[in-house]
């Protein structure tokens, strides 16, 4: 098979490329060139920046044709255009990433299949990757544009230990909260239920949705069969790192009120809601596909990772300083009530 992925290093994709070279396929990656990652060397580069250099990526794609092509970094419809203009008549099955936040919030069944609504009016970003839906599955429908939707949810890899809420600067602060024994905000109460996917587990679904006929015109979530909540996430975490979890609680709504990060978005359109996905559709579409990475054995490894490489240690203390002030203000919210 031969097939290119638009970006291909990403915490997804990274995982996705090497089982293809692994499995001997042909693997072209276009990207800006910024990362070539061990275990990719095998990889052909076609090295342009395709969302600022579309006629370069023409002409380095003009004597080529592919089995697949798949964009991981698509996020509005505009990208999909420009992919429809350079890609069409060139590969016979276009693979779209889109997002399991686009389900429906909030949702009436928090049994989530591919018959889920689509609607998240909290998170704009949930809003663009519909529409790109949208947009493919009517190219599906009118020009035959042979298109796949792959819809992930929470996809974790060994560089990055994943969390709830967090900065802009990654989760490494959380982390790092813990190892100095100093409370860590948990969204909600922790009940709610969510879903861990190793980025190992869903290349092996995805590469098996690659050059499958039966995958054209198909929307496909790709997922961990394993639900857990967000106190066994949070523990779970802690217990790799050896410390002592000290969860602090506050409500979903009020880290939106509080206006310094995106959690409209992140936990009301997204992590604040319980989920527990089915994967019947793939199992379908890929038989023998199973997710075999719990998160317990997962988790530890990606911190044994992180521990040992101090380059993905990204502090924040913006952040660090901004959960101090919300767990300080619950706090003395708590001592008004009392003194009433």
């Amino acid at each position: 098979m031969k097939a290119l992925l638009i970006g291909g290093t990403g915490t997804i994709s990274m995982a996705i490329s090497r089982k293809l070279l692994e499995e001997g396929h042909e693997l072209y990656l276009l990207n800006r060139g910024n990362r070539k990652e061990s275990g990719l060397e095998n990889a052909k580069y076609l090295q342009a920046d395709i969302n600022a250099e579309e006629d370069k990526v023409r002409e380095l794609i003009e004597d080529m044709q592919f089995d697949v092509v798949a964009d991981f970094i698509a996020f509005v419809p505009q990208q999909l255009e420009r992919d429809y203009r350079l890609f069409k008549g060139k590969t016979r099955q276009f693979i779209f990433i889109s997002s399991a936040s686009a389900y429906q919030k909030p949702a009436s069944d928090y049994r989530i299949s591919e018959g889920t609504p689509l609607a998240n009016p909290y998170w704009e970003y949930s809003r663009n990757k519909i529409a790109c839906e949208d947009y493919l599955m009517k190219l599906y429908r009118e020009e035959q544009f042979p298109v796949t939707i792959v819809r992930p949810s929470h996809t974790y890899d060994e560089r990055s230990i994943p969390v709830g809420a967090h900065g802009d600067k990654g989760s490494w602060q959380v982390v790092k909260r813990m190892l100095e024994g100093k409370p860590v905000i948990i969204h909600g109460d922790g009940s709610s239920l969510w879903t861990m996917t190793h980025n190992s587990d869903f290349a092996k679904g995805f590469v098996g949705l690659m050059g499958n006929v039966h995958a054209i015109g198909e929307a496909v979530q790709i997922t961990s069969d394993e639900s857990l909540t967000w106190n066994q996430i949070y523990q779970t975490i802690a217990d790799a790192l050896g410390v002592e979890l000290k969860p602090y609680y506050v409500p979903s709504t009020f880290l939106d009120a509080c206006g310094k990060y995106d959690f409209k978005g992140a936990l009301l359109g997204d992590k604040a809601n319980t989920v527990a996905f089915s994967n019947e559709k793939l199992k379908r579409l890929v038989p023998g596909f199973v997710a075999t990475i719990r998160f317990d054995q997962g988790v530890r490894k990606t911190i044994e990772n992180v521990l040992a490489h101090p380059e993905l240690w990204k502090e924040d203390p913006e952040f660090d300083a901004w959960c101090d002030r919300v767990i300080a203000a619950m706090e003395k919210a708590k001592e008004e009530v009392l003194k009433a």
